[in-house]
């Protein structure tokens, strides 16, 4: 039965909304996620939050009592609040009905099976969260067996990331690495490594990707170092017909994506 907290200086609500901080975040290994839609689709994968926050006028609805159920049947705890509460958790004047706090979960490179998908996306010192949360919707609308972040990237469990993912940070594996690991373990196997880069004159059109494709995306800002890009197999450009001289990053990530997902016969992940 859940329980009702409705003053703002209950310890609990402190603790919580204090997640949204990056240090008390690593601290407890643990992260807020907001939404019917991404609570839900977490809860499809199998990942519960061990406290749910739940608005009173949003009680009654099918989805939320199906949250509270599977969280409470797991041993977490459902905590009906209020909308002024929500909205202090989230950061967000319109709150979402559901706020979830979750333990973090990552994957190694060695847990990875490279044949389980033709595409693989990886970002190298990635900084912005919307960036992140909008690569890992593009992983997973194209079916991609995961997202690789090399280097200092921005933390995929801030509330913008997961906010930005719109549900994709539970569907598809995220792995945090540093270069020369990463390279080294693409090297065991196969795996055609593509840079996105404007140092070359390569149309991505004209180019043949071998599955799997692992398409290096880098920092938004500089791009990706001179001894990353002579480490790529292939380096390709997408043409620029006006003044800009590139994409956003998370942009041409997806057109990236969706040419090796239409060379591969429109589906990369395996049966």
């Amino acid at each position: 039965m859940p329980r009702e907290i409705t003053a703002y200086s209950n310890p609990l609500i402190k603790w919580a909304r204090d997640l949204r901080d990056k240090r008390h975040r690593r601290e407890a290994r643990q992260f807020l996620a907001e939404g019917l839609r991404i609570l839900t689709e977490a809860r499809e994968t199998g990942r519960l939050p061990s406290l749910l926050f739940f608005a009173k006028p949003s009680a009654h609805h099918p989805l939320v009592q199906e949250l509270v159920r599977a969280v409470e049947a797991a041993g977490g705890e459902a905590i009906e609040t209020t909308p002024d509460i929500l909205s202090k958790l989230s950061g967000k004047d319109n709150p979402q009905a559901v706020v979830g706090v979750f333990d973090e979960f990552t994957s190694t490179l060695a847990g990875l099976d490279r044949s389980s998908s033709g595409i693989w996306l990886v970002a190298e010192r990635l900084r912005d969260p919307g960036n992140l949360g909008t690569i890992l919707r593009t992983g997973d609308a194209v079916g991609a067996g995961g997202l690789i972040l090399v280097g200092e990237c921005v933390d995929p469990f801030s509330v913008e990331a997961v906010r930005a993912s719109m549900g994709a940070l539970f569907t598809i594996p995220i792995v945090r690495t540093e270069w020369q690991p990463f390279l080294n373990w693409l090297r065991e196997g196969p795996g055609q490594l593509v840079g996105l880069s404007l140092d070359t004159d390569f149309d991505y059109r004209g180019a043949r990707y071998a599955a799997p494709t692992f398409l290096l995306t880098g920092n938004e800002a500089q791009g990706m170092p001179s001894d990353y890009a002579a480490a790529c197999d292939l380096l390709v450009k997408i043409p620029m017909l006006g003044k800009a001289d590139s994409l956003n990053a998370a942009v041409a990530t997806a057109v990236m994506a969706y040419e090796v997902l239409a060379q591969q016969g429109g589906t990369t992940r395996k049966a």
